[in-house]
């Protein structure tokens, strides 16, 4: 065989008495496929991956709860319904990339260098790109990365149509070369098709890209019970991770960035009633909506009345009291 590897037409030849101790011809490999030229978005997103392999880059991961941002998703979507408009939660966590992003602006300075020295260009606006998966009629699929400019700048409600727009182009092939240019953060979806956690290619020119993992409840809750599961207030979780070029970010800031996403997406600091505002909804509806919980009861709830009947104490806790008081009263 080829290389000199012994095959099974090799042994039946010998056992045949055909091989005369002569070692077989090697057989020609299988043929491959034909290879056919990259044009178009895949060629520039080979273009763009080999790019992206000069870019030193780590990594850092953050699991977080999602019943909160499923409560106020949902207290939104309830008044939107009416206007034809839906909030998802990649709107959510995009709005989020953008507020934490004024907090920790290093998040979007980018690294060049100049006559062979390094530089690292001060923060600028948040242009942030939306990774999209496109799949075309004869089945296979491009990646269009276009991205919503000067994202800081806008209110919620115009950072939805924005998003929406993209979207849209997208999906119908009108993208300009303009809605590539001048990214310096992405988001990108992969728990869409049920990825739990990913560490995303970052291009050349940007700073960090956020990867969403999928919404599900902790693998070893995926089989309770719903009753179970809201017994002990088990909570969905997503998987966020950023992916950063290591010469002008470093783990602490990258780390402290996803830290500020998960305090907004939890609520913090009127994160949900600023949306509510930003798109003309009553702030109330947001701010008492709260993720059923046995175990984590509505915030402002009145306390549970005590049992008109107290359970009767074990025989275990009996003789344990017995045993505790004998041993005070003996020292």
């Amino acid at each position: 065989g080829a290389g000199g590897k012994v095959t099974k037409e090799d042994v039946l030849a010998a056992a045949d008495g055909k091989g005369d101790g002569a070692a077989a011809a090697p057989r020609a490999p299988a043929p491959a496929g034909e290879a056919k030229p990259l044009r178009g978005p895949a060629a520039m997103l080979a273009k763009a991956m080999n790019e992206s392999r000069s870019v030193p880059t780590a990594t850092s991961f953050r699991t977080v709860a999602v019943d909160t941002l499923d409560a106020k998703r949902k207290a939104l979507n309830g008044v939107l319904k009416d206007r034809g408009m839906k909030v998802s939660f990649t709107h959510l966590v995009a709005w989020a990339i953008v507020q934490a992003a004024k907090e920790w602006p290093v998040m979007v300075g980018t690294y060049q260098e100049r006559d062979g020295k390094p530089y690292a260009t001060e923060a600028g606006p948040v242009n942030l790109g939306i990774a999209v998966d496109v799949e075309r009629k004869d089945g296979s699929r491009s990646l269009m990365v276009p991205a919503i400019k000067a994202a800081e700048r806008l209110d919620f409600s115009d950072f939805h149509s924005y998003y929406e727009e993209l979207i849209n182009k997208t999906r119908e092939n009108k993208l300009s070369a303009d809605d590539f240019q001048g990214t310096n953060i992405s988001l990108t979806n992969p728990g869409g098709v049920g990825t739990v956690a990913s560490v995303p290619r970052l291009m050349a020119g940007q700073s960090a890209i956020i990867a969403t993992g999928s919404i599900a409840y902790p693998p070893e809750w995926a089989h309770a019970t719903p009753d179970r599961i809201k017994s002990l207030g088990v909570s969905k979780v997503m998987t966020m991770t950023s992916t950063y070029d290591h010469r002008v970010i470093q783990g602490a800031e990258s780390g402290s960035f996803l830290r500020r996403i998960e305090q907004l997406l939890q609520g913090e600091d009127g994160f949900y009633e600023g949306v509510a505002r930003d798109l003309g909804i009553d702030e109330s509806l947001v701010t008492s909506a709260h993720p059923a919980s046995a175990s984590a009861p509505p915030l402002g709830a009145p306390a549970a009345a005590p049992s008109a009947v107290a359970p009767e104490p074990s025989e275990e806790l009996l003789q344990a009291v017995q045993a505790a008081t004998s041993l005070v009263k003996a020292h």
